[in-house]
């Protein structure tokens, strides 16, 4: 019974809004790795510039795409209402998806993980720059780490910003994860932050790296439904570091796809 309850208060996301609740506007330029993941130039979901011609992001972010044509990456802007100088639109060639995320029509979200294979490699300058992936031990809790993103910034709001917004959430221990989302979390594949209540990431941050100590962490992958800013049920992330393997064995078969 209780699994079936913390199946109807499983939220992700990805949704057609982004959210970063009670943070602040992100300094011009300071993130320059992030991408806005866009279909006919609506955002979606972020992401992460990890190579010249790669980004990035969560699996489930593809299920929210209705359409694939007019798939692309949006890199160096702010704010993405405008069409900035410093903004490169990349389409994208080519998604791979982890295959352990969807099998049999049951989702496994502690593999919500997607890389995005560019047309064209992005040009880099001071406005678009590669955030490199570092094989990280453990990560401990409460530590302070942010995220960014474009989005609601009320957990009731209906209109996304147009501009980066950012948030420092606290990381939260692993047991207190497993305790609250039982089946849907596994400490090998995830990590989690807790809200104070007023601070979260919510629907259309998916993707969106989490960044603790200038090192990309996790990425962006659910919450709890309804009410992002819940503070019994921690936000969860897909930990890059287990999946760094996978990342460098897929980006090295499709070097000449």
């Amino acid at each position: 019974m209780q699994s079936v309850l913390l199946k109807a208060l499983f939220f992700v996301t990805g949704g057609m809004e982004s959210g970063i609740i009670g943070g602040k506007v992100a300094e011009l330029n300071s993130r320059p790795y992030m991408a806005s993941i866009q279909i006919n130039k609506h955002h979606t979901c972020g992401g992460m510039l990890i190579r010249e011609d790669y980004v990035l992001t969560a699996a489930h972010c593809l299920n929210v795409l209705s359409s694939r044509d007019h798939f692309e990456d949006v890199l160096g802007a702010h704010n993405i209402t405008k069409k900035e100088k410093s903004q490169q639109r990349i389409p994208v060639r080519k998604y791979i998806r982890h295959p352990m995320f969807e099998r049999n029509k049951e989702k496994d979200y502690s593999y919500d993980i997607m890389l995005l294979k560019l047309k064209n490699k992005a040009k880099l300058s001071k406005f678009v720059k590669v955030m490199p992936l570092f094989k990280n031990g453990k990560t401990p809790a409460n530590v302070h780490c942010s995220i960014v993103g474009w989005g609601l910034k009320t957990p009731k709001g209906n209109q996304a910003s147009d501009v980066m917004r950012e948030v420092r959430l606290k990381l939260e221990e692993n047991s207190k994860c497993e305790k609250m989302w039982q089946l849907y979390f596994n400490s090998e594949r995830m990590i989690c932050s807790v809200s104070d209540g007023k601070h979260a990431f919510c629907m259309g941050d998916s993707g969106s790296p989490l960044i603790c100590n200038t090192k990309p962490q996790g990425i962006a992958s659910y919450t709890f439904n309804g009410n992002c800013t819940n503070k019994s049920y921690p936000q969860v992330y897909v930990k890059i570091s287990y999946f760094l393997p996978w990342i460098k064995k897929k980006m090295k078969m499709n070097e000449l796809n």
